[in-house]
């Protein structure tokens, strides 16, 4: 007898919701441990760490690194690794997507990739002194392994919740996340705040915050590693050779199959255009809070700790509000609350805490709600069988053209000498993005799909 039914008196009980609900709590942990990784990791500890190694590396700020016939400023290396590693990612990802729709044992191969990952994040510990390129290393490989394991999480979705019951689901891991990668922060920020009464130097705490991000990304992967249950491929092109051939084969047998799903790649291109502005508002605002309207460094981290744990409300919101008027509606309400952030922050006034953390309240509620439900949304209009490879392409892409939004930013602040039109400027991300959102017709992306359409879309 299967293990997902029982016997009971005349008739036989489906326990499968059960174990569907067991799977999606399991799934949650995985958003709860890789958070910690972008919040202490790229969020706050590494970019100035890295910074102070660049410039023990070549005497001082004023000094210069003459790379492949470049002479670049050490703070401004930070940013180069950064785009090695979103184009190493664009150009991975979509084989390892077609691959992972070939694999049953899904949850290790999200694990393997996720321990990789905080093993490499774990070498940033052993970079002191002028030590740079170890800590190099330490990000562009944490970044990649990072977004690959990204890619296999996601496509897991769709294998442990039902089309009614996608939102929900995606919105409750991403508030998960934001509670576990917040929660994580405050512990470090008071060790780092505090490490003169710890009897630490100012650069050990920083490099231990940084390794217990590591290991608790590495830690509590175990938990979806051991709850999550294998899941048979299903409805993958036929290609002969081993697993490398057949990855690449698949990819170009999904190549030529997405016209098919244009509903599918016009919402990818609306994300690409919103997500962008996203993450540009978020790159950008501690540089905004401090240099254009004069905020101290203990003003902008209690800021960030606020967005972690406001964010995580508002993916719950967000998964509610999609349970009543669908995704695509919600997102839709999203982007205009957007569109409201970028357009107060050009008039919000200089030295004003309070209407700064009304600003960034109402960033974290936008913040997780909208990437939350353009997860599950996305996940409706694409073809069982292909849930890793299209999320693939929905991360390569991100990362592809993620300099869209910072390179907009900065030619405006350039023209301008002020951030605040440049971060104004990016309202057009939101608008093109809501705009080509307006054009998915969700049911006929759904039925092209071959997916069932939920009862509130």
């Amino acid at each position: 007898m299967s293990n997902d039914r029982v016997v009971t008196g005349g008739g036989i009980a489906d326990l499968e919701p059960l174990a569907q609900a067991r799977e999606q709590k399991a799934w949650y942990w995985y958003d709860w441990a890789n958070s910690a990784y972008t919040t202490t990791i790229g969020t706050v500890f590494f970019g100035p760490y890295f910074i102070s190694l660049a410039e023990n590396a070549v005497g001082g700020e004023d000094g210069r690194f003459e790379l492949g016939g470049l002479s670049l400023p050490p703070d401004s290396l930070f940013f180069w690794l950064i785009t090695v590693s979103t184009i190493l990612s664009a150009l991975i990802l979509p084989p390892l997507g077609a691959y992972a729709d070939r694999v049953a044992n899904k949850k290790r191969l999200l694990a393997t990739l996720a321990w990789t990952g905080a093993f490499f994040a774990s070498l940033i510990f052993f970079a002191t002194g002028d030590n740079w390129l170890l800590a190099a290393v330490g990000i562009v490989f944490g970044n990649l392994f990072f977004g690959a394991a990204g890619v296999v999480n996601d496509s897991i979705l769709p294998l442990i919740s039902d089309e009614d019951d996608r939102d929900r689901v995606s919105s409750r891991g991403w508030a998960f996340g934001y509670l576990g990668g917040g929660l994580l922060l405050v512990i470090n920020l008071g060790v780092y705040l505090g490490h003169e009464s710890l009897g630490l130097d100012e650069g050990l705490a920083a490099r231990l915050c940084m390794l217990s991000a590591a290991a608790w990304w590495a830690g509590f992967t175990l938990i979806p590693f051991l709850k999550l249950r294998n899941h048979p491929p299903v409805d993958v092109e036929h290609v002969e050779g081993n697993a490398l051939r057949r990855s690449f084969g698949q990819l170009a047998a999904t190549l030529r199959d997405l016209r098919n799903y244009p509903m599918a790649l016009t919402f990818l291109v609306a994300y690409l255009f919103f997500n962008d502005g996203i993450q540009t508002v978020i790159a950008s605002a501690s540089v905004f809070g401090s240099e254009e309207l004069g905020h101290s460094q203990t003003i902008l981290i209690a800021t960030i700790l606020m967005v972690q744990f406001v964010a995580f409300g508002g993916a719950l919101l967000f998964g509610r509000l999609a349970g009543r008027f669908g995704a695509k509606r919600s997102i839709l309400v999203g982007l205009a609350i957007w569109c409201v952030i970028v357009t107060v922050a050009l008039f919000l006034p200089a030295g004003n805490v309070p209407f700064f953390l009304v600003l960034g309240a109402a960033i974290g509620i936008v913040l997780g709600g909208t990437q939350a439900l353009a997860r599950s949304y996305f996940s409706l209009l694409i073809p069982r069988g292909k849930e890793a490879e299209y999320f693939s392409f929905y991360h390569a892409m991100d990362r592809g053209t993620s300099w869209f939004g910072t390179a907009t930013f900065g030619i405006v602040l350039a023209v301008t000498d002020s951030y605040r039109p440049a971060i104004f400027a990016l309202i057009a991300f939101f608008v093109i993005g809501g705009l080509l959102l307006t054009r998915v017709d969700t049911e006929r992306g759904i039925r092209e799909a071959g997916n069932d359409v939920p009862a509130v879309i």
